[in-house]
């Protein structure tokens, strides 16, 4: 009987927590609405005050002014800067640097007369034969002529070019010149008048048919070829095995290809960047094998018809190969999708589903997406969170109450995500601040004494370090009292921008093929602190931030800052990983005491095959270096030089071989993308 009654305490008690636990979460919830009510409320109050100035016609008429006067202003604050980032000098600089470095892609790196012989010289253990498949439809007749003319000045000679023509009796020249050029090829020029024209997919199709080599090539038919492409192509193929291979591009105007109008260095294969943006187009070369039918192009995703091959062959291909020269030249012209999609507007929509059919086949049920400020089909895609798991915030602390007491507020009052803990590392404050703020923190006083002091909500707990500091060791105790699923290094320094934040982090965090995941930070002042990181990047050659210091609504290079993307590192001042990989790699690396066990601990995931992903959808603020100072003088620079040669012989031969995700035209001396000019 006595049983009985203690059982039945047990259920009432059980009852009484369930029913507390959903009054809270259903609190939460109702205060979360709340907020962003009001939220709607003050953008709907602002947006109709917005409307009432804009449609005022003193307004109206004095926009001219206005103009002028935010400009003039504009290069004040940017030549006060001294020519920084932002600055107008440097924005001179930089275009005079990028004039510069042009030259040396455009006729200037063809190959001399020397070289163009030992290309067409050299014998391969596999000379493919390499099928360029050419739709043609209405073509100019100096575009036909100079599209030719780079395929038969091309210094690997087993190549076929394949073209189907549909075009219309009035462009009848086409069907002259493209039999002019077989009769002097020697056969290895494939000409076929369609009967009708079945657009981009349909002509293509009819191309491949044609084909008889192992690998096949897509070149547009006012587009010019590289004269040592082919070369390079098979040379990679027999080198490294290739079935996949594309390389970098330009477009150009004026039917002149050394004026170039936006040049397009790629990163390597990256899964993520391809996803949101068909970042490798022209020119692709593929192995036969990895086609899964006799269709190249499928009519229904004609308009991004090549995103949506693509996306298939890359799935398919056992290795992928980006050739980093600049040798595909994509014409601007009227009408052609070079000079603005705008020409083409069914291709936003075709591109959308060609993701989408990918994403599903690779297993995502439920995702969205959505084109983004940096062009119609550059895409942001959302992942359906899987589950409620629960994250830990881990936080390393000493003194600097205020840093501390902005974050932990910042967390607390904005995040979305209900499910997470606040885990503060302690190591050696001295101030009676910082212990008043840990006593409000814990409801309780906190003792000098080693361990874990936890509050009553369970929510916040207080690790205490004892100590040298070192933010590798501080953090992996941190860690090692975690609870949760994932485990979030963030720094004491950071403000929480974005709502939904670690929800945007975690969408990524939860795949199997992903390692780390880092978000967006600013500057007080908006510009960013850290958007992806590079190695071999900077004086040290270590590692260095991309885009650094650039203002908050800059696109970034091709668009980069609008879309999440692979990365070989991100920065641990926000930093989402699961606790088992963390854990599997070793946490930080306590030799590395202050700077680059981040970049370290990104590494280790990358040696386990694992992706590490940039988000710019995660924003923070990240006033860097206010809780430890900067690392540019005495004892610090000292311990900094140290753990810079450390690093560079661990990683030694990652460095060597260059950061994937960066290419290698670029300068390792700028964060901003200019280009290395050769001396």
């Amino acid at each position: 009987m006595r049983r009985e009654k203690v059982s039945g305490f047990d259920e009432e008690r059980e009852e009484m927590d369930y029913k507390n636990a959903y009054e809270q979460e259903h609190l939460k919830s109702a205060e979360l609405a709340a907020r962003v009510a009001d939220l709607e409320a003050k953008n709907e109050e602002l947006t109709w005050k917005l409307d009432r100035i804009r449609k005022n016609p003193l307004w109206k008429a004095s926009k001219p002014a206005r103009g002028v006067v935010h400009w003039a202003i504009r290069q004040k604050d940017r030549l006060c800067n001294c020519g920084g980032p932002r600055g107008v000098l440097h924005k001179l600089s930089y275009k005079k640097r990028e004039r510069e470095a042009m030259k040396q892609f455009g006729t200037e790196s063809f190959p001399t007369p020397e070289q163009a012989a030992r290309e067409s010289e050299t014998v391969f253990p596999r000379m493919v034969k390499i099928s360029i498949l050419v739709p043609l439809w209405n073509n100019e007749r100096e575009f036909q002529i100079e599209m030719l003319d780079s395929v038969m000045n091309q210094t690997y000679g087993n190549w076929e070019l394949c073209l189907a023509d549909g075009s219309d009796q009035a462009h009848g020249y086409i069907e002259e010149i493209c039999r002019e050029y077989a009769a002097r090829a020697g056969g290895r020029i494939v000409y076929r008048r369609l009967e009708k024209n079945d657009g981009i997919a349909g002509n293509t199709n009819a191309c491949l048919r044609m084909a008889t080599g192992e690998y096949i090539g897509l070149l547009d038919q006012d587009d010019i070829l590289h004269p040592s492409v082919l070369y390079c192509y098979v040379k990679a193929i027999n080198e490294q095995g290739a079935d996949y291979l594309y390389c970098d591009e330009t477009t150009f105007k004026s039917g002149n290809i050394n004026h170039m109008l936006t040049m397009h260095f790629k990163p390597d294969y990256a899964p993520d960047n391809l996803r949101a943006n068909n970042y490798i187009c022209h020119f692709s070369v593929f192995a036969r094998n990895l086609l899964d039918g006799d269709e190249l192009f499928r009519p229904k995703f004609d308009g991004s018809q090549d995103h949506d091959m693509i996306l298939r062959l890359t799935d398919n291909a056992k290795k992928i190969v980006h050739v980093p020269r600049l040798m595909y030249y994509w014409r601007s012209h009227s009408g052609s999708t070079a000079s603005g999609i705008e020409a083409k507007p069914y291709a936003i929509e075709a591109a959308k589903g060609a993701v989408a059919e990918h994403l599903r086949g690779a297993g995502y049920d439920h995702f969205k997406i959505e084109s983004t400020r940096a062009f119609e089909t550059i895409f942001r895609i959302r992942y359906q969170i899987l589950g409620n798991p629960r994250i830990s915030i881990v936080i390393a602390n000493k003194d600097h109450v205020e840093d501390l007491r902005r974050c932990v507020t910042s967390i607390m009052e904005k995040s979305t995500y209900d499910n997470y803990e606040i885990i503060i590392v302690e190591n050696n404050s001295t101030t009676e601040e910082i212990r008043d703020y840990y006593r409000s923190l814990l409801g309780r006083e906190l003792t000098g004494e080693s361990g874990v002091f936890q509050s009553e909500s369970g929510r916040i707990s207080i690790v205490v370090f004892q100590g040298a500091f070192n933010y590798a060791a501080v953090n992996n105790l941190g860690v090692s009292y975690a609870s949760g699923e994932y485990i979030l290094l963030l720094n004491n320094d950071t403000e929480v921008i974005t709502v939904n934040w670690m929800e945007e982090l975690l969408m990524y965090a939860q795949r199997e093929d992903v390692g780390a995941v880092g978000a967006k930070l600013y500057y007080g002042d908006k510009t960013i602190q850290h958007a992806g990181v590079v190695i071999g990047l900077g004086a040290h050659r270590t590692a260095g931030h991309t885009h650094y210091k650039q203002h908050r609504q800059n696109l970034g290079y091709m668009g980069r800052l609008c879309y999440a993307q692979d990365v070989t590192a991100v920065t641990g001042a926000c930093l989402l990983v699961k606790k088992s990989l963390y854990d599997a790699v070793g946490g930080l690396d306590a030799g590395f005491a202050v700077s680059l066990n981040d970049v370290d601990l990104c590494l280790k995931l990358r040696e386990r095959g694992l992706l590490n992903v940039f988000t710019p959808f995660a924003e923070l603020f990240h006033y860097e270096s206010a809780s430890r100072g900067l690392d540019d003088k005495g004892e610090k620079a000292e311990r900094y030089n140290k753990e810079s040669e450390r690093f560079r012989q661990k990683w030694k031969k990652q460095l060597e071989a260059g950061d994937p995700y960066y290419n290698p035209n670029f300068s390792l001396d700028r964060s901003d993308f200019s280009l290395k000019i050769q001396g």
